[in-house]
C-alpha cells in the first residue's frame, strides 16, 4: 500500500505515530472521450481565455472568487502555512459511542498502522478502545484540507473515517416533496414487516457484485475480440398502484409459494372457487401478515380498496372417498 499522510495519533499527553493508507480503491472502469472521426482520445488544455495562449503549471495560482469575475490571490507558501500546524497531528477531541454517528457524516476510511517506534503505544489505544467500545472523534488535515474524523478499532488495525462537518450536511427540511405526517393503513403495514422480516439477513458484503462493472468488462472483452454483443432490454418497472397486491406477491415471491395450487391429484374433481364464486369478504391481516380469506384472487373492500388474497388449499380426501375413489 502507499502512504498517503504521516503523523500521531494524539489523546491527552500520549502520542502516537503512524502511517496512513487509503483502506477503499475505486473499481470504476475509466472511458475516455474520443474524436469520433479519427478515432484519437481528446487531452484536456490550460488555457487563458484572456492571453489566448496554453498555460503551464508554474504559472498557475489559487484564488477565491469573492464577487463576480474579482479574486483574491493566495501563493502556495500562504497556504502552506495556514495547514502546517494540523498537517502532522491526528487530535482526539472526545470518545463517543459509534452508534450516534448518523452514517451520512461518513466520507472515506482510511487504515492506520505504528511508525517507527510507536508500536506500544498504538496497541495500547487499540486495546483501550476495544475493551471500552468507545471510537475518538479527531481533528486531521489532508492535503490542506481539515476534516473531522472517527478513529475505531476494525479487526487488529486502526480505522479512521473522514466525516463531513454539521454544516456541511444538508438538513432534510430542505428536501422537496416529502410526504404529509399521517397515519399508515395497518393491514399493509404488517404485510410491509412481515416482508422485511423474511428478507432480513446478516450483512455479508461478499455476495454483493458490481453488476454493471461485470457488464462492462463483458462488452470490452467481446468488442476488443470483434465480436458482436447484444445487451438485453431493462426490465420496465410498472408503477404500483394496489401496494397490498405488491406486498402479498411480495412474500410469495420470496416464500417461494405459488398463487394458485390447483385441484387436488385424485381429489374428487370438485374445481376451486374461483374469484366470480367465491364469497366477497375483506381478508383479515394476522399478526403474522397472512390472510385469512379463502378466494382466489383480490376482493374489494370499500375501506381499503382492492385486498389479495391467498388461493384455498385442495380439500383432503376423507377416509370414505379414499375408499370409493369418488
Amino acid at each position: 500500500m502507499h502512504t498517503v499522510w504521516k503523523g500521531a495519533i494524539s489523546f491527552g499527553l500520549v502520542h502516537v505515530p503512524v502511517k496512513m493508507f487509503s483502506a477503499t480503491e475505486d473499481k470504476d472502469i475509466s472511458l475516455r472521450y474520443i474524436h469520433k472521426e479519427c478515432g484519437s482520445p481528446l487531452s484536456y488544455v490550460r488555457k487563458c481565455p484572456v492571453c489566448d495562449k496554453e498555460v503551464t503549471w508554474e504559472e498557475i495560482g489559487k484564488g477565491y472568487e469573492y464577487e463576480k469575475g474579482k479574486f483574491v490571490l493566495f501563493d502556495k507558501e500562504e497556504l502552506d502555512q495556514l495547514s502546517e500546524e494540523s498537517s502532522k497531528s491526528i487530535t482526539i477531541l472526545d470518545f463517543v459511542d459509534l452508534t450516534e454517528i448518523d452514517p451520512i457524516y461518513f466520507q472515506k476510511t482510511y487504515y492506520l498502522s505504528p511508525d517507527q517506534a510507536g508500536a506500544n503505544a498504538y496497541r495500547l489505544l487499540m486495546e483501550a478502545m476495544r475493551q471500552t467500545g468507545k471510537i475518538g472523534i479527531a481533528k486531521i488535515s489532508i492535503r490542506s484540507k481539515s476534516s473531522l474524523a472517527a478513529i475505531r478499532v476494525l479487526a487488529d488495525c486502526l480505522a479512521i473515517e473522514t466525516i463531513y462537518y454539521p454544516d456541511e450536511v444538508r438538513p432534510v427540511s430542505q428536501v422537496p416533496g416529502l410526504p404529509e405526517p399521517g397515519s399508515v393503513n395497518d393491514k399493509e403495514l404488517d404485510m410491509a414487516k412481515l416482508l422485511i422480516s423474511q428478507l432480513s439477513t446478516p450483512f455479508e458484503p461478499a455476495k454483493y457484485t458490481d453488476d454493471y462493472r461485470q457488464r462492462m468488462l463483458d462488452l470490452i472483452t467481446h468488442k476488443i475480440a470483434g465480436e458482436e454483443f447484444h445487451i438485453a432490454p431493462a426490465r420496465q418497472e410498472n408503477n404500483v398502484i394496489d401496494l397490498m397486491a405488491a406486498l402479498q406477491a411480495s412474500i410469495e415471491a420470496v416464500q417461494h409459494i405459488p398463487s394458485d395450487p390447483g385441484p387436488a391429484k385424485g381429489g374428487s374433481g370438485a374445481k376451486p372457487r374461483t374469484a366470480a364464486g367465491a364469497k366477497k369478504r375483506p381478508a383479515k391481516a394476522t399478526a403474522a401478515g397472512t390472510s385469512t380469506d379463502t378466494a382466489a384472487a383480490p376482493v374489494v373492500d370499500e375501506a381499503t380498496g382492492p385486498i389479495p388474497v391467498i388461493a384455498p388449499k385442495p380439500k383432503r380426501r376423507s377416509a370414505k372417498s379414499k375408499g370409493t375413489g369418488a
